[in-house]
Parts: structure tokens; C-alpha cells; sequence
């Protein structure tokens, strides 16, 4: 069986920056295995399987090379845009994932797609601060003096982490065996550490697995920073922010989040640049 492939950077800045992405947008009668293999032959943080499409809403899988997700940001967006770009679906689309259903929207001219995240869930705050520091090859005194770790959701929960400042982020390094625990612990997926500069908020993304390491681009943590920035009234938020991500990987990303009250909770979108890069395919046995 020959299976087609489709590539997209996603919160690209032009092509090859931001995520790299590999959409399955036929994947026939593909196994679950069979699509975990895929993706570690691809390598990427995350591989889409599209399984079900009509003319406003699809269904698609999520594997990264570690295992299968519920949710995730950019292939949200990148796989939303190939499917319009493609006239399979229209825009907005709602997808269908594990985690629930996303609207998406899509503007194939200007090479940007949003997604509407669920409501922010706001877990329990994180106390062990050396723990945090030591995930991050930081000392304590590098986090933020006020703000604490936190775990967030809006779909996939990752350990929010403020440092003090954009200089002690970029000195961070990722000790696996620290992430891991901290993950565990806190009940996150991921440590997402950031820093706010005014209204400029830099971030990073610390994966406990060892597929990915450090993530270029990382659309379901800026959602729920936004959340987290909104509820604390920081970087200008409720409103609208950009948050760079991707430097030290060598693929700059931009992620473009907007948080508005919505009653008592909180309405979040998070877009970005997509770029069609290239496509292929697999024989599959």
C-alpha cells in the first residue's frame, strides 16, 4: 500500500522555521501500530492521520515518536491547513481529536491558521522549585521570584515554568532524567519555561521524552500561558501577545495567542504561520 505524505512548517517565520509537521491525509486502512511506525520513520515531534473528513469537520490521529497523543497545537493547525488547501474540507473547520472538537480557521493566501483551545483548566501550583530549576539546568534564583510554576490545560496540560528573565532562559538545559520527574510529579505533559519582558513573552519547551528533547514550537502551551498571563493580568494580557519559541532549536516560531473573558472563564486562540514545504509518500508492506 503507498501511503501519501504532505510536509508543513507550522508557526513558521518563512519556510524551514517553525514546526516541521508530516500530514497523512489518506491513510486507508493503516493500523495504529502502523501509524506509530510512520512516525518514528519520520522523526518528527508529531505525525497527523486523517481517518474521517467531510465538508466542515475531520477526524485524525496524533502520534509523535514516543506513543499517540489526544491533542496537540501545530499539527491542529497544520493539518486543518493542508485539508483546506487540498478543498477536502472548508474553513472554519471543526476537527475531531481525542481530547474533543477545535474550531479551526484557516486563510490559505496568507499562510495562517487559528484554532479556538477548550476553556482553560487551572491545576494545583507547584511548589518544589529546585526541582524545576534542577529540570532546567537553572538554580532558583533564575525562576521568577513571584510568579509560580503552575499546570494549565486547554487541551494538553504542560507545567508552566516563569524564569526571571530572557537571559536565564536561553542558559537553560534540559536534564531528562529532572523533566521526567517534574512531569510526573506536577502532573503536566511537558515544562514549558518562559520569561516576560514587558509585553514580549520567549519561551521554551522541555519534552520528557527522548524523541523530542526540545520543541520548536509548542501551540498547546502557548494556549495555556495565555490563560495563565490572562487570569494574572501580565504582558498586557487579557488581549493579544506573540510568544517566540524555537531559537535555540534553530527553527524560530512565532505564536500568536489571544485570551478574552468569557464569563468566568476564558475564550483562547493560538495561530501562526504555515508553509507548505513538500510532500512524498511511503510503501507500506
Amino acid at each position: 500500500m503507498r501511503v501519501s505524505l504532505r510536509f508543513v512548517d507550522v508557526f513558521a517565520q518563512g519556510k524551514f522555521s517553525g514546526n516541521q509537521l508530516c500530514v497523512v491525509a489518506d491513510p486507508g486502512d493503516l493500523t495504529g501500530d502502523q501509524m506509530h511506525d510512520i512516525a518514528r520513520e519520520i522523526g518528527f515531534s508529531e505525525t497527523t492521520f486523517v481517518t474521517d473528513w467531510s465538508d466542515d469537520r475531520y477526524a485524525m490521529r496524533i502520534f509523535t515518536p514516543d506513543g499517540e497523543l489526544p491533542f496537540a497545537g501545530h499539527p491542529t493547525l497544520g493539518t486543518a491547513f493542508v485539508l483546506v488547501s487540498e478543498q477536502r474540507v472548508s474553513s472554519p473547520v471543526t476537527q475531531v481529536v481525542a481530547a474533543g472538537e477545535f474550531l479551526v480557521e484557516v486563510d490559505v493566501e496568507g499562510s495562517f491558521a487559528r484554532m479556538r483551545q477548550l476553556p482553560p483548566v487551572f491545576e494545583r501550583e507547584f511548589e518544589d522549585l529546585e526541582l524545576v530549576a534542577a529540570a532546567a539546568g537553572l538554580s532558583v534564583e533564575d525562576l521568577h521570584p513571584e510568579l509560580p510554576p503552575q499546570v494549565v490545560s486547554t487541551g494538553l496540560g504542560p507545567l508552566l515554568a516563569p524564569v526571571k528573565d530572557v537571559h536565564a532562559l536561553r542558559r537553560a538545559e534540559r536534564d531528562a532524567r529532572a523533566v521526567r520527574e517534574v512531569v510526573e510529579r506536577s502532573g503536566g505533559e511537558v515544562l514549558y519555561l518562559f520569561a516576560i519582558s514587558g509585553e514580549d513573552v520567549t519561551a521554551r519547551m522541555f519534552d520528557p521524552g527522548v524523541a523530542i528533547g526540545e520543541d520548536p514550537a509548542t501551540g498547546s502551551a502557548a494556549g495555556p500561558l495565555g490563560a495563565y498571563l490572562a487570569a494574572r493580568g501580565l504582558a498586557g494580557m487579557p488581549g493579544s501577545i506573540r510568544v517566540a519559541q524555537g531559537e535555540q532549536t534553530g527553527r524560530p516560531s512565532t505564536l500568536h495567542v489571544d485570551v478574552q473573558q468569557d464569563g468566568t472563564s476564558w475564550t483562547v486562540q493560538v495561530g501562526g504561520g504555515v508553509e507548505k514545504v513538500g510532500e512524498g509518500w511511503f510503501d507500506i508492506p
